[in-house]
């Protein structure tokens, strides 16, 4: 490892490894910004060559010149003004992968970053952007469209595919009106644009509302977690439902898929399958686990699972098409379920296809109290259920004629 230090206090600049030119990291401490602001404020405002060396001789005063041995082509460092709070953040700051091979309007989103605080990752070529998400873990990236080798476009879409670093927001680097590339960017996921040259004003609010954005997106995710943990733990306190919810989440989808629903419902009806009965975590074992008949009190106490269900995951606005099916599941097309003993279509009809799905996987399924039915005599089961008046018949039909042709295939 090779390492230099100016006179000044806060700088460093340090070669990890002199044969991999990717890992030159620099950090630049606080009382260098002003020259440094000075500059990339001038190729903002679209100064001369001239006007940027004059600057930068006049900042460069304060910084001792630094002759670099080996290939500086690349370009992967870290630049940060130390002690600064970004925008608000009160974590560690936030990480921005600027990515472009023209190293004059990279430097620049660099500077401009690294004096609002952020973290600054640099890559020239689209070639390495995977590997460095991977390793540092950026909150966002800063993308240039045309590089030679691996263009912006595919970058993004790899990145957008992934389930990993899909919530990274990209912001796109273009040309002032390129109609094209901002069309194709929409197309793979960019969640933003950029126009050279940089606005730093309008840089800097672009990148903390993508960053603010995607840090909420993950408390959501990490929420979203919780609840399902949540669902799963409930599900084997109770040993006589084997793997109850994970069956209801594939019928869910394929019955979905089958009365052509859309992405979101098929969606909403497979994470009923798991957070459907998670109101349960209310219930005392007592009632839950009761292995005689219950009582009509211990009825009562068991019918508040769906209003449990529905106020544990109603903070959530990704719930918001879970939650009739929670509350719903258990009313009846005749007006006799509960808990508000809807009749008829003011029953949500997701609530209407799960609970096809929940009462025929409970029927085929073997419990310590019954034998597993066979699907004809499950399906003969539920016709009953909806000549009495308790399913809506057309959609009973429908389901029939979906378990037929899962059979047949």
């Amino acid at each position: 490892m090779i390492q230099w230090k100016s006179n000044h206090t806060g700088f460093t600049k340090q070669i990890v490894n002199e044969s991999n030119p990717i890992s030159t990291v620099k950090s630049i401490g606080s009382n260098h910004a002003v020259g440094l602001q000075n500059n990339v404020e001038a190729y903002a405002l679209g100064l001369s060559e001239e006007d940027l060396m004059l600057k930068d001789s006049q900042a460069a005063s304060s910084w001792i010149k630094v002759d670099v041995c080996g290939d500086d082509s690349l370009v992967s460092r870290t630049l940060q003004v130390k002690g600064s709070k970004v925008n608000g953040f009160d974590l560690e700051p936030p990480k921005v992968l600027v990515v472009d091979d023209h190293a004059a309007s990279r430097m620049t989103a660099v500077a401009l970053l690294g004096m609002e605080g952020y973290e600054v990752i640099e890559a020239d070529s689209g070639s390495i952007v995977v590997g460095l998400v991977t390793q540092k873990q950026p909150d966002l990236i800063l993308l240039d469209v045309m590089m030679p080798g691996m263009d912006g476009f595919e970058v993004c879409q790899l990145l957008k595919q992934d389930e990993q670093t899909r919530l990274i927001p990209v912001i796109f680097i273009t040309a002032l009106n390129d109609r094209r590339s901002r069309i194709r960017g929409i197309e793979v996921g960019a969640d933003d644009f950029l126009t050279k040259p940089f606005d730093r004003v309008e840089l800097a609010a672009r990148v903390k509302s993508l960053v603010r954005q995607k840090r909420l997106n993950e408390d959501l995710d990490h929420a979203e977690q919780v609840l399902f943990s949540i669902a799963m733990s409930i599900e084997s306190r109770d040993p006589n439902t084997g793997n109850h919810c994970e069956r209801l989440v594939k019928l869910g989808q394929v019955f979905g898929e089958y009365l052509n629903l859309s992405r979101y419902q098929i969606r909403d009806l497979m994470w009923g399958g798991y957070l459907h009965d998670i109101g349960k975590v209310g219930i005392p074992d007592a009632v839950l686990l009761k292995k005689n008949q219950l009582t009509p009190e211990d009825w009562q106490i068991m019918q508040q699972h769906v209003l449990i269900g529905e106020k544990i995951c109603q903070p959530l606005r990704s719930m918001r098409g879970v939650i009739p099916i929670i509350r719903h599941h258990h009313e009846r097309w005749d007006g006799s379920g509960y808990p508000d003993r809807l009749k008829g279509n003011d029953i949500p009809y997701l609530a209407q296809v799960f609970q096809l799905i929940d009462i025929y996987d409970a029927l085929t399924s073997e419990r310590p109290y019954k034998i597993a039915y066979t699907t004809e005599e499950a399906l003969s089961v539920m016709r009953e259920e909806a000549n009495s008046g308790w399913r809506n018949p057309k959609l009973m039909q429908q389901f029939a004629e979906f378990i037929r042709s899962c059979q047949e295939k």
